[in-house]
């Protein structure tokens, strides 16, 4: 069903900070802000849940997993280095350098909690 949206969980430390985030800098509209606990975000087909430490998502991870993962969402681009750009001019940074390979090119940031962010710029 093309209504259906994809949901993946970040733990954040701060709902208010991590909206502003993704929907001043990476075009994702807010769909519910029962804050502090929890917010959801949208860009397409992903929805993207923002659990706060009160949310009983956040509650649910375990105690040893406070660092964040190397899973991160994958956000596809049309010019990189125009995002790239856009983003510093923002007073964003980035985590490492942009990667090519034979797919495209990528960096990662951190969303203000430390989770991944991929913008990817498919090869043409």
């Amino acid at each position: 069903m093309t209504t259906e949206l994809a949901s993946v969980r970040y733990i954040v430390d701060d709902v208010a900070a991590a909206v502003h985030f993704y929907t001043t800098h990476l075009g994702f509209t807010l769909r519910t802000n029962p804050a502090p606990a929890f917010a959801d975000v949208v860009r397409g087909p992903l929805r993207l849940l923002l659990s706060g430490p009160a949310s009983s998502g956040a509650r649910a991870t375990p105690g040893d997993s406070t660092a964040p993962g190397r899973n991160r969402i994958h956000l596809v681009v049309d010019d990189l280095d125009a995002e790239i750009d856009r983003l510093r001019t923002a007073g964003l940074s980035f985590r490492g350098d942009v990667i090519a390979g034979p797919g495209g090119r990528q960096i990662l940031l951190t969303d203000p909690a430390g989770n991944l962010i991929e913008l990817f710029e498919p090869a043409r």
